[in-house]
């Protein structure tokens, strides 16, 4: 019975391999609105499919860790394997959902198709703070209240909402998400966060008590009303209102 929350860790594993598989496949392509008409841009990676398995990935992390706490079964070794499946549902295949995008945003260019593998490393970024992140936290047992640095799970989830928002055209920002300077910028923030000691809110509920918790029933319930509102930029909205919302508690308990 202990093992259980440990198979559920190897499922969030097999889901991050699922989401790579996925992303590197073919057979997609969306149409996104420019000032003079309609504009296609093929899109040869199934990267919705694969980012809906970073999203499975997600919630399975959440269960994993639920049901250790539930049956009181966690081990060093579920804390390992926890942290070696993140890197590859929340690092990898998140950073590579990103070197996709990039060669899309430049292949709209003249010659855009031949661009250098140069200007796609910065994807790789991405696994490369995850694994520092992931490696810091394994050794710092104070990180149980409030993280240092944003948790790999959120910056990977929020990647994974690109590829969905430009899959299922949510509110005209295809386009948006396919633009180098956003991707760029979206790579070294991320990054940053999950390499950084800022202090984080951590996730886990103290009881149900309002008093005790209400900066976490407030960003559930920003989050359902931005999944309303906002569809899929929901995810990267509510990661804005998250990071805001722990400064703010660092502020006031400072």
């Amino acid at each position: 019975m202990k093992q259980i929350p440990n198979l559920f860790t190897l499922l969030n594993l097999v889901c991050g391999c699922l989401a790579i598989l996925f992303t590197l496949q073919t057979g997609q392509a969306i149409v996104y609105l420019q000032e003079m008409g309609f504009s296609s841009v093929e899109l040869p990676e199934r990267m919705a499919l694969g980012a809906f398995f970073i999203l499975a990935a997600g919630v399975i992390d959440f269960l994993d860790g639920f049901l250790a706490r539930l049956m009181k079964a966690g081990s060093e070794m579920g804390k390992q394997l926890d942290s070696l499946s993140d890197v590859v549902s929340f690092g990898v295949a998140p950073g590579l959902i990103l070197f996709q995008l990039l060669r899309l945003s430049f292949a709209q260019e003249t010659d855009g198709l031949d661009v250098s593998i140069l200007w796609l490393m910065p994807a790789f970024l991405i696994p490369v703070a995850a694994a520092w992140r992931l490696a810091r936290f394994n050794i710092d047992p104070a990180q149980q209240v409030r993280f240092k640095g944003l948790p790999v799970p959120a910056a990977g989830i929020t990647i994974a909402a690109f590829p969905l928002i430009m899959h299922y055209q949510t509110l005209g920002l295809q386009a948006i998400f396919i633009n180098k300077y956003l991707l760029y910028g979206s790579i070294l923030l991320l990054s940053f966060l999950m390499v950084s000691k800022l202090p984080m809110m951590a996730l886990k509920f103290s009881g149900f008590a309002p008093a005790a918790n209400w900066p976490k029933y407030f960003l559930v319930v920003i989050g359902i009303l931005a999944a309303i509102f906002l569809k899929w930029l929901a995810i990267p909205v509510v990661l804005v209102v998250y990071i805001l919302l722990s400064l703010f508690l660092k502020n006031k308990t400072a």
